[in-house]
């Protein structure tokens, strides 16, 4: 059987880990603060809008966790050695529609809930219709977002020699995150 090249005994040591996490780490903290800016320039927007203020958390956590649950699924087959870096792989697939199954309920059901709690906590002024086109569109081109990012993020760590158990999941949430305020926020303004 090949060996991966992370399936070394000297790479699953503290230092080992800790020495291939600091920098992923340093970079993607300075990236996050890149959606803290972009919130800013467009507070604007957020606060003629606050229903939308909503979908900001769910935004940031939602893409992060479809990119992690797909990064571990990848992870966990090229560990086992079943893991052919194919889009014609019909296990990457099914876990590809999966992801989209799950993006869709989830921005479809979160749109219902900012319309629910803009109309009896914030006094809303978007309607139902243009919540659940911000929810849905933003929330499904972040699903794409996720989907790339994961197969890219364990394919690079794979091919850089470094456990994708370690890299992956830290790079697709941080990065999902500051997409998912630039994808709401540019989907929001097309649709108001």
């Amino acid at each position: 059987m090949k060996e991966m090249p992370f399936g070394s005994l000297n790479t699953w040591t503290v230092r080992s880990i800790v020495g291939t996490m600091i920098p992923i780490l340093i970079i993607l903290s300075i990236l996050e603060m890149g959606s803290g800016l972009v919130l800013e320039h467009l507070e604007e927007t957020y606060l003629g809008n606050p229903t939308l203020l909503v979908l900001v958390p769910v935004m940031i956590d939602m893409g992060g966790n479809l990119g992690a649950i797909l990064s571990s699924r990848l992870s966990t087959r090229l560990h086992l050695g079943t893991l052919n870096f194919s889009l014609r792989d019909d296990v990457v697939q099914t876990n590809v529609v999966a992801i989209f199954a799950l993006a869709a309920t989830i921005f479809v059901i979160m749109g219902f809930a900012a319309w629910g709690i803009g109309e009896l906590v914030i006094g809303g002024e978007l309607s139902l219709g243009t919540l659940m086109t911000i929810s849905v569109v933003s929330g499904m081109l972040l699903a794409v977002v996720a989907v790339v990012l994961s197969l890219t993020a364990t394919f690079a760590s794979y091919r850089l020699g470094l456990d994708p158990d370690d890299t992956t999941i830290p790079i697709v949430t941080n990065v999902c995150d500051i997409l998912g305020v630039i994808i709401l926020s540019v989907v929001a303004i097309a649709v108001l």
